[in-house]
């Protein structure tokens, strides 16, 4: 009797287990049209769509959300200031970062300029940001376009259409991570480098100066070590590009600090 009971009790739980889908491989054909319609529901819920002339183009966030379930994270790699005295314009590069490989896979790049029609009135770091965020939703496209097109949207992001008038007011859609689950403590003391801020607003600080393509990377290369979970890794990558020159050190090196700590089996008491 009591045997039956229990089955009975666990039966439900399994059911749930076989039926949930946590990540999707790109490889395989089967999985990616799960997240297809997947996306398709979660663009429509979250209104991540604009219409141009009749068609719906992902906003960034809908291009973010698909990369994320294949734990594909972009990582700004610079953002050059190429204005001249008569024009504000940015040029901006981002790549993709398979957290499962641990190597690139795309990259993307894009300009943005106040010559551009609706941008008149954008201030300096709006057009900084609005390249960085036309980057990334590149990255995506030149890779994941087929799995937006399946999911019935447009394979081109949002951010490169003309559809803004020339107001005051215009609005500049910001990229935002997706939201995470927050990290063992063994490695919080690192996220603490992390500012809270995002990246939109802190590019109206001009002064400030971003971690170095040579930091990032050394980040990465600690994240990979077998001993850092893939919760973490994922929660640093999210927010990699807010990171300053200093916050970046003092990352890299609470990051190295956690690894001796757990090699030498110190992370119990962590």
């Amino acid at each position: 009797m009591e045997t039956a009971m229990n089955e009975a009790t666990k039966a439900p739980k399994t059911q749930v287990n076989k039926t949930k889908i946590e990540s999707y491989d790109i490889s395989r054909s089967d999985e990616t049209l799960h997240l297809a319609t997947d996306l398709a529901k979660f663009i429509k819920e979250n209104k991540l769509s604009t219409t141009v002339q009749g068609k719906e183009f992902v906003n960034v966030e809908g291009w973010q959300y698909a990369g994320s379930r294949l734990g594909i994270v972009p990582i700004v790699d610079h953002v050059i200031n190429v204005s001249t005295e008569t024009e504000i314009k940015y040029q901006a590069k981002v790549t993709l970062f398979d957290m499962r490989s641990g190597h690139t896979v795309g990259a993307g790049f894009a300009i943005c300029s106040n010559k551009e029609q609706g941008k008149k009135f954008y201030q300096e770091f709006a057009i900084m940001s609005m390249a960085q965020t036309r980057a990334i939703g590149k990255a995506y496209r030149n890779i994941l376009a087929w799995i937006i097109r399946a999911a019935g949207y447009e394979p081109t992001p949002a951010e490169e259409m003309d559809y803004g008038g020339n107001t005051a007011d215009a609005k500049v859609v910001a990229a935002a991570p997706a939201p995470q689950e927050a990290p063992a403590p063994a490695v919080a003391a690192a996220m603490k480098a992390v500012p809270a801020e995002p990246v939109a607003t802190e590019a109206a600080a001009p002064a400030v100066a971003y971690a170095s393509a040579a930091q990032k990377e050394e980040i990465i290369r600690l994240l990979n070590h077998p001993v850092i979970t893939r919760q973490e890794k994922t929660k640093m990558l999210l927010n990699i590009n807010r990171l300053d020159e200093e916050r970046a050190t003092q990352a890299i090196a609470k990051l190295k600090k956690a690894i001796d700590d757990r090699e030498n089996g110190e992370s119990a008491a962590a």
